[in-house]
């Protein structure tokens, strides 16, 4: 049973729609299904008493998990279905499964449009709401006057059902569908939860890493030391090295070839002032992205409160709203630590990408190159290439488009050994350079090139182009072939690491902890595995210790899940390394 809430003031009116109902006819909230209004701040009550009650639990349908979720976890309920309508609109309106509906062809609705900018926009500050005193006044996400009154959950359910049901596809844009919504529901809860987090053993790392803090709009010791040294090898005693264009007249004062000020150019010279620079950088980096300030701003109740956008990448990859979760360095990954009588269960999938690959272009060749092993070591085993890393080289100069250097030397031997994947992303590549649009595994598609790119086709298909835009046009063509040839790849991984997330969340709640000591995350994850923190392809559960193991098992069944999910019986697999410790530094 779909239960459809609808916000009408301080009241919900909770719609029932049955599963397998018709979803023909006219969609209103005034049709033949039975509603019930309740006040809003009875809303908690009322969805744990249906979690609870139901043999079968019901299926939420909202406009946006971001609105509503949180304020239920916040009031200690958790639900286990959910269908974001906002997240499953973005999908289905740009699918090519899909694009035939009069859903996907009718115009935009502002109301629904907006509400996605509306959450990605919302305020990034990281309090948990299980801290603020109102736990239910409903009001999570700001919205233009009057959208939400002109959003119609039940029309646009029923709306989208139809476009689902008449697509040739049917069963791979509805899983993926349930799969983005499930992605909606860990989201929050991982921000929720958070993750584990120690400010003493993060101070401790920055002091040992930068110096002792200093004063707002001073150095550290270690950094000013480094900065000094810059400047005496530089000849330059006022420079100031985070001014890029500072550094940079000095560098070319100092008779150095360089264009920027890019670590990659600065490692190919050879001058006292460059290794110093190098490692001021790196520290700078630290300081401004996971410094003391991000401490302050980000850390709460012992908690990184990660703010994920799930769908926040047109490949489906998640973004962050702030805060950095998707690129946490490993100088401060100590200060992730398990609270005590719990254990972190760290998973990540080995060579995802790749494995989806072979898995999408059905390469028998290619996934047996990784069954029960490292995929490059397969490929190496196979006479493909000579080493690992020409392996790695290789594989990413297929998927990313790799035109020069050792990549594109070794592509063609790829396409030698395993024809079906390589295939695929030329093929991928080929439409994207014909402005056409590609499609995942399970049918979120690519976007069409925008309106310069299209005039610029155009221009150097008329008789008296030039040649300079001949050459402008075929670059363009490219650049966007190498989108859409990485687009078939990345979001079938993301994917993959829905479904997989999906699962463990469900087998996560399954688990049986009896005795366990109480952490330190808020009801309902104080006794309870759950995951803590998510990076495309890695997870961190929290977990008490004496079921660590249990929950290691799952993560790796979770994983053989999807797997399935997406490619059936095709013998692709999905191997994970994991382990268990107290502390994020040790499973790295």
């Amino acid at each position: 049973m779909y239960l459809v809430l609808t916000q009408r003031g301080d009241e919900v009116v909770v719609t029932s729609v049955p599963e397998s109902g018709n979803t023909s006819g006219p969609a209103s909230t005034t049709g033949p299904h039975p509603a019930r209004v309740i006040r809003l701040h009875d809303l908690p009550g009322y969805v744990s008493e249906r979690e609870q009650a139901a043999a079968e639990p019901s299926r939420w349908v909202w406009d946006s998990t971001a609105r509503w979720y949180p304020r239920l976890l916040a009031a200690g309920v958790r639900v286990e279905r959910c269908i974001d309508l906002a997240l499953s609109r973005t999908i289905l309106r740009a699918s090519a499964l899909t694009a035939h509906s009069d859903y996907a062809r009718a115009p935009d609705d502002p109301a629904w449009n907006t509400l996605l900018a509306d959450v990605a926009q919302s305020p990034v500050a990281p309090t948990p709401v299980h801290l603020t005193q109102a736990l239910f006044e409903f009001d999570p996400v700001p919205a233009a006057p009057g959208a939400a009154s002109e959003r119609d959950p039940v029309r646009e359910l029923r709306a989208q059902q139809q476009s689902v049901a008449s697509s040739p596809d049917a069963n791979r844009i509805r899983l993926l569908l349930a799969a983005e919504s499930a992605g909606a529901l860990v989201a929050a809860e991982l921000k929720f939860a958070g993750l584990p987090w120690r400010t003493d053993v993060h101070d401790r790392l920055l002091t040992d890493l930068l110096g002792e803090r200093a004063p707002h709009g001073s150095r550290p010791a270690k950094m000013e030391a480094l900065a000094a040294r810059v400047r005496d090898g530089l000849g330059a005693p006022a420079l100031n090295p985070d001014s890029q264009g500072e550094l940079l007249k000095a560098l070319q004062r100092a008779g150095l070839q360089v264009t920027s000020t890019r670590a990659w150019e600065l490692r190919e010279l050879e001058h006292p002032a460059i290794a110093p620079l190098l490692e001021y950088k790196k520290l700078s980096r630290l300081l401004a992205a996971n410094g003391w300030t991000w401490m302050e701003q980000w850390i709460a109740d012992g908690r990184f409160h990660a703010d994920y956008v799930p769908g926040g990448v047109v490949t489906g990859r998640w973004a962050t709203n702030g805060g950095g979760a998707m690129q946490l360095p490993k100088q401060i990954r100590g200060a992730v630590v398990a609270d005590p009588g719990w254990k972190l269960v760290v998973a990540d999938a080995a060579q995802l990408e790749p494995r989806v690959l072979a898995g999408l272009a059905g390469d028998l060749a290619m996934a047996e190159a990784g069954r029960g092993r490292d995929l490059y070591d397969g490929i190496v085993s196979s006479g493909a290439v000579d080493t690992r890393p020409h392996a790695k080289v290789a594989m990413l100069g297929a998927m990313y488009g790799a035109t020069t250097g050792d990549s594109a030397r070794l592509v063609p031997r790829l396409a030698r050994a395993y024809p079906r994947a390589i295939a695929l992303v030329e093929r991928a590549a080929r439409e994207g350079e014909r402005g056409e649009i590609v499609t995942s595994r399970l049918g979120r598609s690519s976007p069409r090139p925008g309106a310069a790119w299209r005039q610029s086709q155009a221009k150097a298909a008329e008789p008296d182009a030039t040649a300079a835009e001949e050459r402008a046009a075929r670059s363009r063509a490219r650049d966007w072939g190498r989108f859409t040839r990485n687009f078939v790849v990345q979001a079938s991984a993301a994917e993959w690491a829905l479904c997989w997330m999906a699962d463990l969340r469900r087998r996560l709640a399954a688990i049986e902890v009896d005795g366990a000591a109480a952490g330190r995350a808020a009801v309902p994850f104080d006794r309870s595995p759950h995951l803590a923190f998510f990076l495309h392809d890695e997870v961190i559960v929290h977990s008490p210790a004496a079921v660590a193991a249990a929950v290691a098992d799952e993560v790796r069944a979770a994983a053989c899940a999807a797997g399935k999910l997406l490619f059936g019986d095709f013998p692709v697999q999905f191997p994970l390394s994991v382990a268990i410790v107290d502390s994020y530094a040790e499973a790295k």
